[in-house]
């Protein structure tokens, strides 16, 4: 695949590709997605659709992107896999490649649902949220309504009260009870 990858950035203006770990990666502009797509299904035998995934990059306007969107597919036979990557920032629409695999509609739609992403020409209907839910839970600025209501269960990390500096004192291993826990030593000795 790393030989074919090549011809890959030659016919997709923009793309560049790497192969580290027997995984090749290409990275390629929105407006190059839907060719690379095609490209890795028809020439580089790319035909069988494994996922479709979304990060979400939590900067908005900063560099001008916000999601970054991955495709992976397989060569049936040899198993060799390509994983398609490409940026869509805030206003842009990600161009569908369902027309080319079926199994992409599907991720499509919840990517949309679940991170906001806007798909080229289409208002998907809702997959796993109700039609009352309001905003995109995956999304890092999606603030959790539990969240709110009550604090965060877990320890907060030192310094992150905002109120003390960082400590220096030398935390238990996990597992081990802290030492204000139990009978003290000279309560011991009472009972004996």
């Amino acid at each position: 695949m790393g030989a074919a990858s090549a011809e890959l950035a030659q016919r997709v203006p923009g793309a560049q590709t790497r192969t580290a770990f027997g995984q090749t990666t290409a990275h390629v502009p929105l407006d190059g997605w839907v060719a690379a797509a095609r490209f890795a299904r028809d020439e580089l035998g790319c035909a069988a659709f494994d996922w479709l995934g979304v990060e979400d990059a939590g900067r908005p306007g900063a560099s001008g992107s916000r999601h970054a969107v991955l495709l992976h597919v397989l060569h049936p036979e040899t198993k060799d896999g390509l994983l398609l990557r490409t940026e869509v920032a805030d206003g842009e629409e990600l161009p569908s490649v369902a027309g080319l695999w079926a199994g992409a509609a599907w991720h499509e739609r919840e990517a949309a649902e679940m991170f906001g992403l806007a798909l080229a020409g289409q208002r998907p209907a809702r997959l796993l949220l109700p039609d009352s839910f309001a905003g995109h839970p995956l999304r890092k600025d999606f603030v959790l309504a539990s969240r709110v209501v009550r604090p965060w269960p877990g320890r907060l990390e030192p310094g992150e009260d905002g109120t003390s500096a960082p400590s220096r004192r030398r935390a238990a291993p996990p597992g081990v009870p802290d030492p204000s826990w139990g009978p003290r030593p000279e309560q011991e000795d009472d009972r004996g």
